[in-house]
């Protein structure tokens, strides 16, 4: 990194929108060979200030500069004709398409007018294996999981000649190793002439990865921070305005909290949920463990390890072999409606896509999964709507100017909300959550993981899958750890570390026995 004059420079931001401000006098430097961290909560601004410097929004007041020269893109494909490229949070990619033709869409090498798809799989290919990403060339984006997907948009992005390289979350969906494959190609991509601006809200990434920090709360500009003398919680304190609690986690659940239902497992606690020996055709193998009343068990593994096709061979939404247990009684689940009338509820990895309907308001999406409950005479009961949304909204504090108010409108913490209200007005006493926190802030993840807490301690009984390793340490009483679609091990809590889950995580290939400390005995 120098500290000679900025790479890109932006002054005295504004930028509004009808009724919002979303931009007030914001700045930002960056200088040439260096990484400069971008934070802030949800709403704070970030992705607004990117889609300016990028050209899909322009600037009410405010100057921009790329090498000292004033610039002012008119749209992305000028952005990227100046030497800025862009990963967005949110994906743009064409599901029809291969993964080869979304990263050199419009510029596709031809021949006589036609494209030639071999040289632009073999182009493809050869970026892959520079970036160490695992991909088909020839695969549809639509086949691919959220973590594919992602990888997609990283190898989009850095297909063009880039001087300035902005990263909107792009490890939201990544494990650790995919995390470590992408900070290897940011210090390979930095130089004296290229720069890197990085939004995260992992803390531990943005003190790996960054040399300064620049936050924003509320649309404003708040501090510009050296990364290596300056400390987590001050970062937090910046975004938020307050002093967090980042490192407490719940204890074990209570014995003398349970029932005395049926299904005991015989460790004093009720087993609510038993799965034995579920196989799929494609990855799973044998797969056990058990889910007690007021727990809350956390899923780890890398990317492909089969974490995701577990909830979803539960739910119904895969086929399977093997035997799923609620209560202690044998259950058949062939869809996911099965699945939800046995008091299992899933909460998809992609929210957007599978738990919300974001052009409907907050009222429909809190209703969605207890319409039967919520109807007469075959006619929606508006009034009785309502009224469940108002009490979610308060219950768990979801940030909204009303329940009228459209689902896509609302931040991603605030939309991971709406989505766990779906399933607690339905009274699943399961709920398996699929990455709780992808895309949401430091605050809002804060909140999450407490309402989490709290569900188990009122008795929910709760499955977190999470490719952050610090958040399943937080949240997990037991730790199940899976490698190639096989369980190698079940950890409790206070004898679990991250290293010893990725020793778990990357165990088959070498050792198969299983390593178990926290199962019941």
């Amino acid at each position: 990194m120098t500290d000679g004059p900025a790479l890109l420079r932006a002054t005295g931001i504004s930028k509004s929108f009808p009724g919002v401000r979303a931009l007030d006098d914001v700045h930002l430097d960056l200088r040439p060979g260096e990484v400069l961290a971008l934070v802030g909560e949800n709403g704070a601004g970030k992705s607004t200030l990117l889609k300016l410097l990028s050209g899909i929004y322009r600037p009410d007041a405010g100057t921009m500069e790329l090498d000292g020269a004033p610039m002012s893109p008119a749209g992305p494909r000028q952005a990227n004709e100046l030497g800025i490229s862009v990963i967005h949070q949110e994906f743009h990619l064409m599901p029809d398409l291969t993964v080869a033709q979304n990263i050199f869409i419009g510029r596709e090498p031809r021949r006589a007018g036609l494209i030639r798809d071999d040289e632009l799989e073999r182009r493809a290919a050869a970026l892959f294996e520079r970036l160490g990403i695992p991909l088909d060339p020839r695969q549809p984006v639509s086949h691919l999981s959220v973590a594919g997907q992602q990888m997609v948009e990283i190898a989009k992005a850095l297909s063009f000649d880039a001087r300035v390289l902005i990263m909107d979350e792009p490890t939201a969906a990544l494990t650790e190793t995919e995390v470590a494959t992408l900070f290897r190609i940011v210090r390979d991509f930095v130089s004296p002439r290229t720069g890197v601006i990085y939004v995260s809200h992992r803390m531990e990434e943005i003190k790996e990865i960054s040399d300064r920090i620049t936050v924003l709360r509320d649309g404003r500009y708040v501090d510009t921070l050296p990364t290596a003398t300056t400390e987590t919680r001050e970062v937090i304190a910046a975004m938020v305005g307050r002093q967090l609690e980042t490192g407490v986690r719940p204890g074990p659940p209570d014995p003398g909290a349970s029932d005395g239902g049926s299904g005991r497992d015989g460790s004093g606690h009720d087993t609510v949920l038993a799965v034995r020996g579920l196989s799929t055709r494609a990855l799973l193998k044998d797969v056990s463990f058990e889910l007690r009343r007021g727990e809350i068990l956390g899923f780890a593994g890398l990317m492909g390890a089969g974490r995701t096709e577990v909830a979803r061979a539960i739910i119904g939404a895969d086929r399977s072999t093997g035997v799923v247990e609620v209560n202690g009684r044998p259950v058949t689940v062939r869809s996911p409606a099965d699945a939800v009338r046995h008091g299992i509820g899933y909460l998809s990895e992609d929210r957007k896509r599978y738990g919300l309907l974001l052009d409907q308001d907050v009222v429909r999406n809190v209703m969605l999964s207890s319409l039967p409950g919520l109807t007469r005479g075959g006619f929606v009961r508006d009034a009785d709507g309502r009224h469940v949304a108002k009490e979610m909204v308060d219950r768990l504090s979801i940030r909204t100017p009303s329940v009228a108010q459209r689902t896509k409108n609302l931040s991603g913490g605030n939309q991971q909300k709406v989505v766990l209200a779906k399933w607690l007005v339905r009274d699943c006493d399961v709920l398996i959550v699929d990455e709780p926190t992808r895309g949401i802030d430091v605050g809002a993840k804060d909140e999450i993981y407490t309402l989490l807490t709290a569900l188990a301690a009122q008795g929910k009984s709760i499955i977190v899958i999470s490719s952050e390793l610090p958040e399943v340490l937080r949240l997990a009483d037991r730790i199940v750890v899976m490698c190639e679609g096989r369980v190698t091990g079940t950890l409790a809590n206070a004898d679990a570390d991250q290293h010893q889950i990725m020793e778990l995580a990357t165990r088959f290939g070498a050792d198969r026995s299983l390593v178990t400390t926290g199962d019941p005995e």
